[in-house]
């Protein structure tokens, strides 16, 4: 059955993922509701994610009381609609700081590269289930990576680098878990090399560009390109122990710090609660990637097995290349922080996540 028993699925359902799902919001509404305030009388995040929120708690429960064999049964669906969605909004996209990469309807914005993501996960986990554990096969490398490859050219012609590189951790993450031969894990990462010379002559656009080389010493450009990180560094470091206070952050509340809702909102956290407030975070996401974990083994079926793995590996990128952005160890490629940055389509889609781990749990 594609749905199950309402009453077995409550009572099979992960309250502790959930509520770990739910400490992360919290902190992300008062933290951009703080954001908010600097912004004048008008709120202008805080309602916009307070909805989103609601609603990724509908499809949370929704997608738990599906059986997991619907997921497995419409992998194929999922992939073509992620395709559809990236195609679509090529043409009938709305255009955000050089990215062709929104829908906007009523108000409200919905980014296809955050579902291609769900598509991507779902679609390979099948896949790999698919293929009978031939992992040695090189044919097995090649299709999966293609698989991944025409979502990622889609999304870079956006362009859109930091959701394309996200993808292609999670198909590279899922050969290291399917335990694919080291000379193609060599061959791959050779391929790679070619491949960002390529994209830096031909495919990266000048600010993508700029952030790869602020990477190495944002002091080179403090007011231009190294600004944001500078800024950044400077907001952890003076939320000290206890932090300043919600609504006393000096670089969030007078906007020296840019996008501190989205891609910064790690520093604008470090800022305002402190080393206790950003230790709490860190601890919380470690509690969230091994609630998962525990799902993932407890789970009856290798597709089961694979599609909450994807899961971690995502959530695992986001976490890396973000915390690593604002801190100065890496670039910044504009990926957010999940369940906390500032964004719909994102808070969404990584509920709707959390709602497959859920039917995972309540199947198993």
């Amino acid at each position: 059955m594609a749905v199950i028993n309402f009453r077995a699925s409550l009572r099979k359902f992960d309250w502790v993922l959930l509520s770990l799902v739910v400490v992360l919001v919290a902190i992300s509404l008062a933290t951009i509701y703080s954001i908010d305030l600097s912004q004048g009388e008008k709120l202008q995040y805080f309602p916009k994610q307070s909805i989103a929120f609601f609603i990724g708690l509908v499809l949370i429960f929704a997608a738990s009381f599906f059986h997991i064999s619907f997921f497995r049964t419409n992998a194929k669906l999922f992939y073509a609609l992620a395709i559809f969605l990236l195609i679509a909004v090529l043409f009938f996209g709305q255009t955000i700081r050089g990215t062709r990469g929104w829908f906007n309807v009523a108000g409200f914005s919905f980014q296809p590269a955050e579902f291609a993501k769900v598509g991507l996960i779902i679609f390979l986990a099948w896949w790999i289930n698919r293929y009978g554990r031939r992992f040695d096969k090189w044919q097995f490398v090649f299709t999966s990576g293609f698989f991944c490859l025409v979502l990622v050219g889609l999304i870079m012609l956006q362009p859109d680098m930091g959701s394309a590189l996200v993808l292609g951790g999670i198909w590279f993450g899922y050969l290291f878990l399917t335990g694919i031969k080291k000379r193609y894990i060599l061959l791959l990462v050779v391929s790679g090399l070619l491949l960002f010379l390529v994209s830096w002559f031909f495919i990266f656009q000048d600010y993508q560009k700029n952030r790869i080389m602020n990477f190495f010493d944002a002091s080179q450009d403090p007011l231009g390109v190294g600004y944001n990180v500078t800024q950044s560094i400077i907001a952890i470091g003076s939320g000290q122990v206890m932090g300043r206070g919600l609504g006393f952050g000096s670089q969030s509340q007078l906007h020296f710090l840019p996008e501190a809702q989205t891609d910064f909102i790690f520093a604008v956290v470090s800022e305002e609660l402190g080393f206790i407030g950003s230790s709490l975070v860190l601890i919380v996401f470690f509690l969230l990637l091994w609630r998962l974990l525990y799902i993932a083994k407890k789970s009856q079926d290798e597709f089961s097995t694979y599609l909450i793995l994807g899961i971690i590996l995502l959530f695992f990128i986001h976490i890396l290349i973000n915390i690593g952005a604002v801190s100065g160890f890496m670039p910044v490629i504009g990926v957010t922080l999940p369940f906390l940055s500032y964004g719909g389509s994102s808070l969404i889609i990584n509920m709707f996540l959390i709602g497959i781990a859920e039917s995972v749990a309540c199947h198993s």
